[in-house]
């Protein structure tokens, strides 16, 4: 059987486009579109689709909406499809907050390259999240319970020569930081960087959500920045994100090189960058996400005695990332998403 979508878009042309990329896969079929978002909540209460793709700005109800109505009534998984602006990269992290799952960016303009590009990640994803997406994913307010844990529950040996923490995570990520970096207490011992697969803007909207949340301060990284320990630093979309040394300090160097990477940024980029610094005194958390992305980099920081957490699949949006890692034997610990925060204070206390 294959995978029902429901695609809701107020752009006549966006609605075509995107119906006709995933039609051109023999496992998708658009069973609808709808032009708001009240005929959207309507027609998936109709026809109960696997996945709803959504643009935010919709007339009769935004797509932020949308989420958060279906969430309550008819919970599935939502991908938006959201344009590249400031003021959208901010609406989307809220719509990733209410419970979408993914965001691609789309480029309003007939471009064939444009629309080739929507299609080469739309239809991996659309695909990736039908056949893997996980429960937990539907429920927005899904409990954390770091408090609770000790080392013994986590299997976790101590780390005590870690001297930073790097997470890795794609599809799913923005929702799921959002159950682990608000968990981690002001006095958190470690600088801790996220590389998360989003494009420019998106990054920036992250970490300032994030901060919001959280005990610890969360940034997006810059240029020549100093890590503190403590705080928390996203990858900027669309770049590299390096580890240089300056004496005793570390600084992040911002690069589109290497140029050849599926993703920008890449995981196995940033890990092989603290690899060349840091060595093995590196704790590596790999999140949810689609694709192998990390899994070159965990190998160096293994290699050189550094530890390994995992997510685990029952919590994972889409588990493919950290399921390489596991299948690797590379895994240190595996966790629950709710466990991940206590596992990192566990690991360095």
């Amino acid at each position: 059987m294959g995978i029902r979508v429901l695609v809701a878009d107020d752009s006549a042309f966006m609605r075509q486009a995107i119906k006709v990329i995933l039609e051109d896969d023999p496992d998708i079929e658009v069973v609808a579109t709808a032009r708001d978002g009240v005929e959207a909540i309507e027609k998936v209460k109709q026809l109960k689709p696997d996945v709803l793709t959504t643009d935010i700005h919709m007339p009769r109800l935004s797509g932020i909406s949308v989420i958060k109505a279906l969430m309550q009534e008819n919970p599935l998984p939502v991908l938006v499809i959201s344009s590249i602006t400031a003021e959208e990269a901010t609406e989307t992290i809220q719509a990733m907050e209410a419970g979408a799952v993914d965001v691609i960016t789309k480029q309003m303009t007939h471009n064939s390259l444009n629309i080739l590009k929507l299609r080469d990640e739309l239809i991996p994803k659309v695909k990736e999240i039908a056949c893997t997406h996980s429960q937990m994913v539907l429920q927005p307010d899904f409990p954390a319970q770091t408090s609770s844990l000790s080392r013994g529950h986590l299997n976790l040996p101590c780390f005590p020569s870690c001297k930073l923490v790097v997470i890795g995570v794609s599809t799913g990520g923005p929702f799921s930081l959002q159950k682990v970096i608000p968990n981690l207490p002001s006095d958190f011992p470690r600088p801790v960087i996220i590389v998360q697969h989003m494009p420019p803007y998106f990054t920036r909207s992250l970490a300032q959500r994030l901060n919001d949340l959280s005990h610890v301060t969360v940034v997006e990284a810059a240029e020549g920045m100093k890590l503190q320990e403590g705080w928390v630093y996203v990858a900027p979309g669309g770049y590299h994100l390096h580890l240089t040394k300056d004496g005793t300090a570390l600084r992040f160097h911002i690069s589109k090189e290497p140029a050849k990477t599926l993703f920008r940024p890449s995981v196995d980029v940033t890990l092989s960058s603290v690899h060349q610094v840091m060595g093995g005194k590196v704790l590596v958390v790999i999140m949810t996400g689609m694709g192998r992305d990390g899994l070159e980099g965990v190998k160096k920081i293994k290699q050189s005695g550094g530890k390994v957490i995992a997510q685990d699949k029952s919590t994972s949006v889409v588990y493919g990332m950290p399921r390489v890692v596991t299948e690797a034997n590379l895994a240190d610990a595996v966790l629950p998403l709710e466990k991940i925060a206590g596992g990192m204070i566990a690991a360095l206390s």
